[in-house]
């Protein structure tokens, strides 16, 4: 029996047929297999795959004297430095950023207070996320 399988090799999809074989020793093999290789159509159908991530970043919205420190590039949140309510001061290291097998230091902008957290441990972000509100 030939199952049809499509498969995704560098970008490129092929449709492959494979034959299961359920006993081998009534079934004789030829002495050199070629496989049956065809370019699937362009127009199938994509199916992309997300790894599970800890969690999403949530949205802040900062008021008046407020400043949103936003991830500078994407990556995942190794480490939070700082809590909820947490006094910091310009150059303060508020948390460790992954990117690229590099760990970068995001640091507070200026002195204030920690007013809101939009990330977790674990968490991955894109560039731009909210990251910490600073009052």
């Amino acid at each position: 029996m030939m199952k049809k399988f499509l498969i995704r090799v560098n970008g490129k999809q092929y449709e492959v047929e494979v034959e299961e074989i359920k006993n081998t020793t009534s079934q004789p093999q030829p002495s050199n297999p070629q496989p049956q290789v065809q370019t699937a159509p362009q127009a199938a159908p994509k199916v992309e795959e997300k790894a599970p991530q800890a969690a999403e970043p949530k949205k802040v919205v900062a008021q008046e004297g407020q400043e949103v420190v936003k991830a500078p590039m994407p990556g995942n949140i190794l480490k939070i430095n700082v809590h909820e309510g947490d006094s910091v001061n310009k150059g303060d290291v508020l948390l460790i950023l992954e990117a690229m097998k590099m760990e970068n230091e995001i640091l507070a902008p200026r002195d204030g207070k920690v007013v809101s957290i939009a990330v977790s441990e674990g968490a991955s972000v894109n560039t731009g996320d909210d990251m910490v509100v600073l009052e």
